[in-house]
């Protein structure tokens, strides 16, 4: 009897890890198919752009300003199964303003399966000691959880889970009047988990792809601004956003 009870959940045991397994092989699959690239025509600008130097960076893609001055940084989480690359378009001129920029590279291309803290990316430049985190969509998410080591907090296109309400975090939200995923109604209703003094701001025409350059995303709203307005607009809200910040 006893031999047979062993048998039962050795077998049991056996197929427990094998629906582990399989469940963890076709997350790794899923993550990679549909993987959203960077458009090459804003990609190239960026590698041609004179005035910030780019560094494919074992802690991610890092831009910083050509002439090397930079008292501030940026740790950017991209959005799930997005290119990394797709930002450096739209965060450009924020390295030619001083900034330096490291957009990560999350695990399976997926931000919440990403458990590295904020030192695995400041380390790109370990002469900054004051760091913003921010990200787009999913990264955004991530975003509000690594802002606990962070003095300030940017979210595109994404809003918190947790509520960080109570911190003394600077926090920009620059979001799309066309977002149809991180929809006007979302961004509102989640805006209580905020710092009562957060800046909001929507893009009108903005949809949620509008935050990066990988093209038009599944369940999106239509955007009616051009990516060259969008660009425009973002760097402008984002070098004020920054000027107000303290650097020692």
């Amino acid at each position: 009897m006893q031999k047979k009870r062993r048998r039962v959940l050795r077998s049991i045991g056996w197929g427990t890890l094998a629906v582990i397994v399989l469940a963890a092989a076709g997350i790794v699959v899923w993550s990679q198919v549909g993987v959203m690239g960077a458009e090459p025509e804003p990609l190239a600008e960026v590698r041609a752009n004179s005035a910030i130097a780019v560094d494919d960076a074992p802690q991610g893609i890092v831009m910083t300003p050509s002439d090397g001055e930079s008292d501030l940084g940026l740790v950017f989480v991209p959005g799930a199964k997005v290119d990394p690359w797709a930002y450096a378009p739209i965060l450009q001129d924020l390295a030619e303003d001083g900034v330096t920029v490291v957009i990560t590279r999350p695990w399976l291309n997926l931000a919440f399966f990403d458990l590295r803290g904020l030192d695995a990316f400041t380390s790109a430049a370990p002469d900054i000691d004051d760091w913003t985190v921010g990200g787009h969509s999913l990264g955004g998410v991530r975003a509000c959880q690594l802002a606990t080591d962070a003095e300030a907090l940017v979210l595109f296109g994404s809003y918190c889970a947790g509520d960080v309400s109570a911190s003394d975090l600077r926090v920009l939200s620059v979001s799309g009047s066309e977002d149809g995923l991180s929809t006007p109604a979302k961004i509102e209703d989640a805006r209580h988990l905020l710092p009562a003094d957060a800046e909001m701001i929507e893009i009108a025409g903005a949809s949620h792809a509008s935050f990066g350059d990988y093209g038009p995303q599944a369940g999106d709203g239509t955007p009616t601004i051009s990516d060259e307005e969008m660009h425009a607009q973002v760097s402008a809200i984002l070098r004020t956003f920054f000027a107000a910040l303290p650097a020692e």
